[in-house]
């Protein structure tokens, strides 16, 4: 009876250890932050856990330096720069309880245990036609509604006239 105790009371401890280890890797993954200046200097970017734009500072200059479209893609790069330096801090805080083999940035983006087969976007399906199954595109629906529509409009339009 002794013996049943002292391995329920280890497994006890165990569980509180990995709970505790668990709470430790939220809070870090809940601080995560990412920051990103462009190459001028002009734009900085802020991001917060999952990529979040939390801070965006421009400089003056940044105007007069760059036309509209040139400095909304200064500003997306720099923030995208910003999310890849939070995504290593993500990666590195998941990497210490995750196995050896376990790819942190694989785990986030859902294709952990997936081949790239698995998870490719797959435009067409199987259609039984009765004698053989048939691979067709998902878009050929919508081709040929919008087709039967076109079509639709002109046979009402020859019989208004």
């Amino acid at each position: 009876m002794d013996d049943h105790r002292a391995q329920v009371e280890e497994l006890l401890a165990d569980y509180r250890r990995s709970r505790e280890q668990l709470a430790s890797v939220q809070r870090e993954l809940a601080s995560v932050t990412g920051r990103a200046s462009s190459p001028d200097g002009m734009v900085e970017a802020t991001v917060g856990p999952g990529g979040k734009l939390v801070g965006l500072e421009l400089s003056e200059l940044a105007y007069r330096r760059h036309r509209p479209e040139q400095l909304a893609d200064v500003i997306l790069r720099t923030v995208a720069a910003a999310a890849a330096t939070a995504a290593e801090g993500t990666y590195q805080a998941l990497s210490a309880v995750l196995p050896t083999a376990t790819d942190p940035a694989a785990l986030v983006a859902g294709t952990a245990d997936l081949m790239p087969s698995e998870y490719a976007a797959d435009d067409t399906e199987t259609v039984d036609l009765g004698h053989q199954p048939v691979r067709r595109h998902l878009d050929d629906d919508e081709d040929n509604e919008q087709r039967e529509s076109w079509l639709d409009s002109e046979l009402i339009d020859r019989r208004i006239r």
